[in-house]
């Protein structure tokens, strides 16, 4: 049994779990600030496995995720809160014949834990213990604990942070195992950069579940295991049960030398631009610069390594876009840089922005009162789709071309529809595309394109815009970001199915391929080995 920080353990007991699983959600688009609130899953946890069947009146929210889009029919839900019984509730299942997955907080963009075909649905969400293991010299995470609780206990405890995403009530369950993402990448690279192991429960030839421990160590035999979590998604090898973090060349037995250390302060600044007189000339220059400026200053020795900002222009029928922007406020000439990076991004267009933000503040605050994706307009809005691609050159005037296109159409008005342009490179981009399952290394930007509704009955056309969107910017690529060019693939944390859908995916080109480039025979490789009955299988998981 290894050794963990007690005190942290009941700590976070006392204010574990995130915002309720209550739509809309996905972390916030409207706007959520981040509350420890107890979730469905917390509220069965106990010290024996928990079976929640479709007359208890907490099994709806166990299987509605933060997509409106998707909700589960399993015939049972499974709340597990050790991984003695994450152990007996695969084997229960396996042994009853019945398809199974696994869930932590719901934020999954696609069906993948709710298609019909799921029987019994194991939800780990209970399990959100957050510590200092000081047998492995690294910090405990459960997968269950939502990344507000994580950044919280981490930077309370010790000053110390993962560079993680921004929103509060996503679970590190299946964010970290997609490569994990956000505000401190450009800073501290990505955050299974600081994967130092991971606990599974996995299934072998003989169909028996157990629980394995796969380390970074190189003699470890079950290294591949842990690699494949460095990016290959949740979902294709087994059930995590608890992740190990430190940052790799960390020395000596100080947890607060163990992980990088947490911005105290950040400038931020949150400025909008109008619609109204926006012509294509200054709207493409506009993307252009963006673009431009992150190719110029993607050094991982630059100060603007601590500088975050997305560009988030949004269909026209919003009115305005916003650009949103932070800096470590400690870097020397903090306020200079910010004006200086604001003058690049607008020089040449002749536009002008309304400042809505320019302020100093906590660090620790702003990551638990996250304001949303694209401000107002998303009230309401509980069904999304959405599509990704990394840029590792500045856009090309085609791509900008469309980008115009299909953010100015007219027979297409949700203001809630758009496309998130976010800085990347400088310390995201110093491992090889080998060390981690997160292959794309040399980008300088990540793109997320999504729109947001309310009903049922306004699928068809929402998906249709954001599919021909995202088509026809990557339209000299057959329709999808191929790597290697200007583009790089996709990420799959933000998952579209899409991609390994032939009759979407038109382009020769694999989704295996998209979203891992040369690393996917290698995942491959790990699944057969590790998962040889394909038992822990989606739309988008690891083919044996």
């Amino acid at each position: 049994m290894t050794r963990l920080s007690r005190r942290v353990f009941l700590r976070n007991s006392a204010v574990a779990g995130g915002a309720a699983l209550a739509l809309p959600a996905l972390g916030g688009w409207a706007g959520e600030s981040y509350a420890a609130t107890p979730t469905a899953a917390e509220a069965v946890a106990g010290d024996t496995l928990v079976k929640v069947t479709p007359d208890d009146p907490r099994y709806a929210p166990l299987v509605t995720g933060a997509n409106g889009r998707w909700v589960g029919t399993p015939a049972y839900v499974l709340v597990a809160s050790t991984a003695d019984q994450v152990v007996q509730a695969v084997q229960e299942t396996l042994d009853q014949g019945l398809r199974f997955t696994v869930r932590s907080a719901g934020h999954c963009y696609e069906d993948f834990t709710s298609n019909p075909d799921i029987r019994v649905l194991i939800d780990v969400s209970a399990m959100t213990a957050i510590g200092y293991d000081s047998t492995r010299r690294a910090f405990a995470v459960e997968p269950g604990a939502r990344l507000g609780n994580v950044y919280e206990t981490l930077y309370n405890g010790w000053g110390v942070t993962l560079p993680g995403g921004t929103c509060p009530s996503v679970a590190v369950g299946g964010h970290v195992a997609g490569g994990g993402y956000g505000p401190l990448a450009r800073s501290h690279g990505i955050t299974v950069d600081h994967l130092h192991a991971v606990e599974i429960v996995v299934v072998g030839a003989d169909r028996r579940a157990r629980k394995i421990v796969a380390t970074c160590a190189q003699d470890d035999p079950n290294r591949e295991l842990w690699w494949a979590h460095t990016g290959a998604g949740g979902g294709s090898y087994g059930i995590v049960t608890r992740y190990w973090f430190r940052t790799p060349g960390a020395t000596g037995t100080t947890p607060a030398a163990l992980l990088p250390k947490a911005p105290r302060e950040l400038i931020l600044s949150e400025v909008a631009f109008s619609w109204t007189g926006m012509t294509e000339a200054a709207f493409t220059r506009l993307l252009s610069n963006f673009s431009v400026w992150h190719a110029v200053n993607q050094s991982p020795t630059s100060p603007y390594a601590k500088l975050f900002s997305a560009l988030k222009p949004r269909h026209r029928s919003a009115g305005e876009f916003l650009l949103t922007t932070q800096i470590d406020s400690a870097v020397p000439d903090a306020d200079r840089l910010l004006d200086d990076y604001l003058a690049a991004i607008v020089a040449g267009t002749g536009l002008t922005y309304r400042v809505d933000t320019r302020k100093r503040v906590d660090w620790l605050y702003n990551v638990l009162n996250w304001p949303g994706l694209g401000g107002s307009g998303f009230e309401g809005k509980g069904r999304f789709k959405a599509k990704s691609a990394y840029l590792r050159k500045p856009f090309p005037a085609a791509q900008l071309q469309a980008f115009w296109k299909h953010l100015n159409r007219t027979d297409y008005d949700n203001p809630a529809a758009l496309v998130e342009i976010a800085g990347y490179g400088a310390r995201a981009n110093q491992l090889a595309s080998n060390a981690t399952a997160t292959a794309q290394r040399d980008s300088i930007i990540k793109m997320l394109f999504i729109d947001l509704w309310a009903t049922q009955a306004e699928d068809a056309q929402n998906i249709a815009w954001v599919r021909e969107f995202y088509r026809d910017v990557h339209a000299a690529t057959g329709g999808v970001p191929r790597p290697g060019g200007v583009n790089d693939g996709a990420f799959i944390n933000y998952a579209d199915s899409d991609l390994a859908d032939p009759a979407l995916n038109t382009s020769g080109i694999d989704w295996g391929t998209l979203y891992f480039k040369d690393g996917y025979a290698r995942l491959q490789a790990a699944k057969r080995t590790w998962d040889p009955n394909n038992l822990f299988r989606h739309a988008l998981s690891i083919r044996p």
